[in-house]
C-alpha cells in the first residue's frame, strides 16, 4: 500500500513539476537562439510546468488556457536573429524586443504570428529591407521599427494594414520617396517617419485622408515643396512636426483648421510669407515653433491671444511689434523672438499673468522701457534682451527676482542706477550689462551673488570704488568693466578671486598700486588695466601666473624695474608702454619685435635701439675715442656676416631645391617673432614627433626660445571615409581642401580653447602649417595611454569644459557657424597646464548663415565611434553632429574607455554605456581610477554625455546649453578639489588641480 502511494506521488510530481508544456518548449528554443551575456533569461528552465512565471513572459488567465500572450524582453541585452519560433504560440499578441542587439534581417516569417497586435523592435541592429509580409498581420495595431538599420523603400503593402494605429520608422536608413499609400491606413493615430535619408519628395496630400491621425512626425525627411492644403483635414491632430526639411512657400491657411492641435513645429525650413490668418481657431495650441525660416510680416494678434506655453519665431524676418494680447496668455513660459526686425515697445504687462521662465528678444529694434512685470510670478530664469534700443532704468522689481540665472541686457540705451538687489541675485551666473549708459556704483550686495561667474559691464558710466565685497565672488571667472569711470584703488580682496580668468578694467580712473598677493590668480588668462592712473611697481608675483596670455598695463604711472619673472610667461600680447618704468628689459623681451611693448618709458631708453626717438644703444656707447674701433669691428662683422649669409643662402637654396625650387610664400595670422627660414630649417628628421598618411609633424625650437609644431603636408592624399591619421597634436587631412579648411578656419578665429595657427607656408607641392606647441599632446593619447593616471577628475572636468567652450564658440559666436565634423579625443590638445584646445580643422565646414537645414556632404568625415548616427547615412552636417561626438568624448572621460573596444562586441561606447547602466548601474561604467568623492559630479557629466548622444538630433542640447550644464558643477568641483589639495599637502603629496576660466573670450577676426 505504501509503495502505491509513493508511486502515485512520483507520477504527480513528474506531471506537475518536471514536465514543461509545449509553449515552454518553444520558449526554450527562443532562449537557445539568443546570446544572453547577462543571464537575463536564466529562469527560463524546467522548474515550472509552464513558462508563465518566467521573466518577461505574460500568460492569460490560467483558469482558461494559461497560454502565453506577451513576451517583453525590453533592454535584456540579448542578441541574435528574430526568434520566429515565437510565432508558434497561438495566442501571442505582444512582442517587444526593444533596446537589444538583435541583428540580421527581419524574416518574412514574422507574418505567421497571426494573433500579433503589438510588435516593438526599436533600437536594435536589424538590417535589410522591411518585409512586405508585415501587412499580413491583420490584427496588428502597433508597429515600431525605430532606431535600426532598415534600408530601401517603405513597403507598398503597408497601405493594406487593416487595424494599424501606430507606425514608427524613425532613425533608419530608408531611402525611397515618402509613399502616398500610407494615406490608405485609415486607422492610423500616430505616424512617425523622422530622421531617414528619403529621396527628396513632397508631403503626400493623401496623408490628409488619415482622419484619425493624432501625431504626425516628419522631421528631417528630405521634404521639399510646399505644405499641402490637405494637412488641414487632420482634425484630430495634436502634434505636427515638419521641422528640419527643405519646405518652402507660405504656411497654408488650412493649418488653422487643426482645432485639436497642441504643438506645431516647422523650424529649420525655408517657409516664407506671413503667418496665416485665422489662428485663433486653434484653441488648444500650446507650442508654436516656426523659427529659422524666412517668414515676414507681423506677429498676428490672434496667435498671441491663444493659451500658448512656448512661442518660437526667432531667426526670421518679422516686423512690427509684439501684440499686447500675449501678456494675457496664462501659460506662457517661453518667448523666443530673437534675430528678427521687430520694433516698438514690449508688451507692458508681459509676465504679469503667466509663469514666464525665459524671454529672448535679442537682436531686434525694440524701444521703450523693460516691462516691470517680467518677473511678477517669480519664475523668470533667463532675461535676454541684448542688441535692441531699450531705454530707461532697470526696473527696481528685478532686484527681487531671485529666480534669475542669466541676464543679458547689453547693447541697449539703458540708463540710471542699477537696483541694489540686482547686483546680488543669488542664482545669477551671467550678468551682462555692457554697452549702455548705466550709472552708479557696484553695490555691496554683490557678495550675495555666490554663483556669479561672468560680470560684463563694459562701456557704461559706472563710477566710484570697486567694493571690497568683490572678493567674495569665489566663482567669478570673467570680470570685464572697461570704459567706465571707476576710481579709487583696487580692493585688496580682489586677490581672493582664485577662479578669475579675465580681469579687464581698462580705461577707468583707478589709482594706487596693483595689490600684492596676485599669485592666487592661477587661472588668469587675460589682465588688462590699461589707461588708468595706477602707480607703484609691477608685482614680482606676476611671473607666477603660468597661464597668462594677455597682459596690458599701458597708459599708467607704474614705475620701478620690470619683474624678471616676466620671462616665465608665454604671452601672446604684452603692452607696458606709456609708464615710468626703468632698468633692464628681461632678455626674452629685449628684442626689436617687442619694441612697441615698451614705448613711452623714459627710464627704458637705451635698453633697445630705437625705443626712444633720437636715442639708442649705439649713441649711448658712441664715444669719439672708440669710433675707429667700432668701424673696424663693424667691418669685421660685415665680412663674417657676408660669409654666414652666403652659407645660409646656399643651405636655403638646397632646401628650396628639394621643394621643386618653388618659392615659399608666408601667410601669418598673428604677430610673429620668426620667419619662414627658421621654420624650414626645423624640417629635420631628428625633429619629427608624429607621422601619418597625410605627412609629418615636427617640433621646432626657434631662436627666440619659442616652441611651435610644424605640420608638413603634401598633395595626393584624399579624404575617403575617415578623418585621416592622428598625427602629433591630432593633425591630419593633407589634401588641398584640408589645407584650405584649416587656413580659412583657424586664420579667422581667436579663442583660448581653439588651437592657434601662427602662420602657413606654401609652395606648389608642399604646404606647412605652424601651430602653437602643445607639450601634453592629445587627450586621447593621455587618457588611453600609460599616463592615464595623471588625469584625475578635476583635470578631466576642466578638459571637458574647455572643449565645450571651444565648440560653443564655433557654433554660436562665429558667423557663419563652423561645424568641426571630427570632434574626438585625439583632436583635443593639452597645453602645459592641461588646458584643452580643439584642433584639426581639415574637414571643418561653415553652416549657411541663414541656418537652414543641414548641408549635405559628398563624403563622410569623422572617426569610428564618434560619428552621429544620422550623419553616417545622410551625409548632412550641422552642429548636432559635433554635439554627438562631444558626448562620446564626455563618456570617454567618465569611463576611461575608448569609443570602440573589442569588449563591446558590435556595440560602441554609447550603446555599451546605455546597456550597462540599465543592467548594472552607474558604478559599472565609471572609471575605477577616479576618486569616489566626485561621484555626484561624475554622474552629472555622464548624464550630459548621454544627452549629447541622444539618437534623435532634435533632442540633443546646443553646445551653449552644454556649457551651462557643465558650469553648474564648477563650485562643487572647485571646493572638493581644494579640499583634496589640503589633504594632499598634509600627506606630503599633492595632486595637481587645474581649472581655467569658462568665459568666451574669442572673437571672429
Amino acid at each position: 500500500m505504501a509503495m502505491a502511494v509513493v508511486a502515485l506521488a512520483l507520477a504527480l510530481l513528474l506531471q506537475h513539476g518536471l514536465c514543461l508544456n509545449q509553449e515552454g518548449l518553444y520558449m526554450q528554443k527562443v532562449k537557445l537562439g539568443l546570446d544572453d551575456p547577462d543571464g537575463a533569461l536564466a529562469d527560463w528552465d524546467e522548474k515550472h510546468d509552464t513558462p508563465c512565471k518566467w521573466r518577461g513572459v505574460t500568460c492569460d488567465d490560467a483558469a482558461t488556457t494559461g497560454s502565453v500572450v506577451a513576451v517583453d524582453l525590453s533592454s535584456f541585452n540579448v542578441a541574435g536573429p528574430f526568434p520566429t519560433v515565437l510565432c508558434r504560440l497561438p495566442r501571442l499578441s505582444f512582442i517587444s524586443l526593444y533596446n537589444n542587439s538583435m541583428n540580421s534581417t527581419l524574416p518574412a516569417e514574422v507574418a505567421t504570428c497571426g494573433s500579433l497586435e503589438h510588435l516593438d523592435l526599436a533600437q536594435n541592429y536589424f538590417t535589410g529591407g522591411i518585409p512586405e509580409s508585415l501587412a499580413e498581420l491583420t490584427s496588428l495595431k502597433y508597429l515600431d521599427l525605430a532606431g535600426n538599420n532598415f534600408s530601401g523603400d517603405i513597403p507598398a503593402s503597408f497601405g493594406r494594414f487593416q487595424k494599424l494605429e501606430v507606425l514608427s520608422l524613425v532613425n533608419n536608413l530608408l531611402d525611397g520617396p515618402l509613399p502616398s499609400l500610407l494615406g490608405n491606413i485609415s486607422t492610423l493615430k500616430q505616424l512617425n517617419l523622422s530622421y531617414n535619408p528619403y529621396t527628396p519628395s513632397k508631403i503626400p496630400p493623401e496623408l490628409g485622408q488619415l482622419a484619425n491621425l493624432e501625431i504626425l512626425w516628419l522631421t528631417q525627411c528630405g521634404l521639399i515643396g510646399e505644405i499641402p492644403d490637405a494637412i488641414g483635414n487632420l482634425r484630430k491632430l495634436t502634434d505636427l512636426d515638419l521641422a528640419a526639411n527643405n519646405l518652402h512657400g507660405p504656411i497654408p491657411s488650412s493649418i488653422t483648421d487643426l482645432a485639436s492641435v497642441v504643438q506645431i513645429e516647422l523650424y529649420n525650413n525655408s517657409l516664407s510669407g506671413k503667418l496665416p490668418d485665422g489662428m485663433s481657431k486653434m484653441k488648444s495650441l500650446r507650442l508654436f515653433d516656426a523659427s529659422a525660416n524666412l517668414l515676414e510680416g507681423e506677429i498676428p494678434e490672434e496667435l498671441c491671444s491663444l493659451p500658448l506655453e512656448s512661442l518660437h519665431l526667432y531667426e526670421n524676418r518679422l516686423t512690427g511689434g509684439v501684440p499686447e494680447s500675449i501678456a494675457e496668455s496664462p501659460n506662457l513660459f517661453e518667448l523666443r523672438l530673437f534675430d528678427n526686425r521687430l520694433t516698438g515697445d514690449l508688451p507692458r504687462d508681459l509676465g504679469k499673468n503667466s509663469p514666464l521662465s525665459l524671454i529672448d528678444v535679442s537682436f531686434n529694434n525694440f524701444t521703450g522701457g523693460i516691462p516691470v512685470s517680467l518677473c511678477s510670478q517669480g519664475y523668470l530664469e533667463e532675461l535676454l534682451l541684448m542688441a535692441n534700443s531699450l531705454s530707461g532704468p532697470i526696473p527696481d522689481s528685478f532686484g527681487e527676482c531671485r529666480s534669475l540665472t542669466r541676464v543679458r541686457l547689453s547693447e541697449n540705451r539703458l540708463s540710471g542706477d542699477v537696483p541694489a538687489g540686482f547686483w546680488g541675485l543669488p542664482s545669477v551666473s551671467l550678468l551682462e550689462l555692457k554697452d549702455n549708459s548705466l550709472t552708479g556704483q557696484i553695490g555691496s550686495t554683490i557678495s550675495n551673488a555666490t554663483r556669479l561667474s561672468q560680470l560684463l559691464i563694459d562701456r557704461n558710466q559706472f563710477s566710484g570704488e570697486l567694493p571690497e565685497e568683490m572678493g567674495e565672488l569665489r566663482s567669478l571667472i570673467d570680470f570685464s568693466a572697461g570704459d567706465n569711470k571707476f576710481s579709487g584703488t583696487l580692493p585688496g580682496s580682489i586677490v581672493k578671486l582664485e577662479m578669475i580668468g579675465r580681469l579687464d578694467l581698462r580705461n577707468n580712473e583707478l589709482t594706487g598700486e596693483i595689490p600684492g598677493g596676485i599669485c592666487s590668480w592661477k587661472k588668469l588668462n587675460d589682465l588688462n588695466l590699461a589707461n588708468n592712473e595706477l602707480s607703484g611697481r609691477i608685482p614680482d608675483e606676476i611671473g607666477k601666473l603660468s597661464v597668462l596670455n594677455y597682459l596690458d598695463l599701458s597708459g599708467n604711472k607704474l614705475s620701478g624695474k620690470l619683474p624678471f619673472g616676466l620671462q616665465n610667461l608665454k604671452l601672446n600680447l604684452l603692452n607696458l608702454s606709456s609708464n615710468h618704468l626703468s632698468g633692464p628689459i628681461p632678455p626674452l623681451y629685449a628684442k626689436a619685435s617687442y619694441k612697441s611693448s615698451f614705448l613711452g618709458n623714459p627710464g627704458l631708453c637705451g635698453e633697445l635701439d630705437g625705443l626712444c626717438e633720437g636715442d639708442g644703444g649705439s649713441r649711448r656707447r658712441g664715444y669719439d675715442l672708440l669710433l675707429g674701433s667700432i668701424f673696424t669691428l663693424a667691418a669685421l662683422v660685415f665680412v663674417v656676416g657676408v660669409a654666414l649669409f652666403y652659407w645660409r643662402y646656399k643651405s636655403f637654396q638646397k632646401a628650396r631645391s628639394a621643394a621643386d625650387k618653388s618659392k615659399w610664400t608666408l601667410m601669418s595670422f598673428h604677430k610673429l617673432g620668426f620667419d619662414e627660414h627658421e621654420i624650414l630649417e626645423s624640417l629635420d628628421e631628428d625633429n619629427v614627433i608624429g607621422c601619418g598618411r597625410s605627412g609629418k609633424v615636427y617640433k621646432a625650437v626657434l631662436s627666440n626660445g619659442e616652441v611651435v609644431a610644424v605640420k608638413r603636408l603634401w598633395g595626393g592624399s584624399k579624404l575617403e571615409n575617415e578623418s585621416g591619421d592622428d598625427v602629433e597634436s591630432g593633425h591630419g587631412h593633407a589634401d588641398d581642401d584640408g589645407f584650405d579648411a584649416e587656413v580659412n578656419t583657424l586664420g579667422k578665429i581667436r579663442h583660448k580653447n581653439i588651437v592657434k595657427l601662427w602662420c602657413c607656408c606654401a609652395t606648389r607641392d608642399c604646404k606647412l602649417l605652424v601651430y602653437e606647441y602643445m607639450p601634453n599632446g592629445s587627450l586621447g593619447d593621455l587618457l588611453h595611454g600609460s599616463k592615464s593616471g595623471l588625469l584625475d577628475w578635476p583635470m578631466r572636468f576642466k578638459i571637458a569644459l574647455d572643449t565645450a567652450e571651444g565648440l560653443s564658440y564655433l557654433h554660436h559666436d562665429c558667423a557663419p557657424p563652423i561645424v568641426h565634423r571630427d570632434v574626438k579625443s585625439n583632436n583635443i590638445l593639452l597645453d602645459a597646464g592641461f588646458g584643452a584646445r580643439v584642433a584639426d580643422f581639415g574637414v571643418a565646414k561653415a553652416v549657411d548663415a541663414i541656418g537652414k537645414s543641414p548641408k549635405s556632404m559628398s563624403i563622410i568625415a569623422g572617426s569610428c565611434g564618434y560619428i552621429a548616427p544620422e550623419y553616417a547615412y545622410t551625409l548632412r552636417v550641422n552642429e548636432k553632429s559635433d554635439i554627438y561626438s562631444f558626448g562620446v568624448v564626455l563618456l570617454e572621460l567618465v569611463t576611461g574607455r575608448r569609443p570602440v573596444e573589442p569588449e563591446f562586441g558590435e556595440k560602441d561606447l554609447v550603446k555599451w554605456v546605455c546597456a550597462t547602466l540599465d543592467q548594472k548601474g552607474p558604478e559599472h561604467v565609471i572609471d575605477p581610477k577616479l576618486d569616489s568623492c566626485f561621484g555626484q559630479e561624475i554622474s552629472h557629466v555622464l548624464n550630459v554625455g548621454l544627452l549629447c548622444t541622444n539618437p534623435l538630433p532634435i533632442n540633443r542640447p546646443s553646445m551653449r546649453r552644454v556649457v551651462k550644464l557643465l558650469q553648474e558643477l564648477v563650485p562643487e568641483i572647485q571646493l572638493k578639489g581644494a579640499t583634496d589639495k589640503e589633504q594632499a599637502d598634509k600627506d606630503g603629496k599633492r595632486t595637481p588641480y587645474y581649472y581655467e576660466d569658462s568665459s568666451d573670450q574669442g572673437s571672429v577676426a
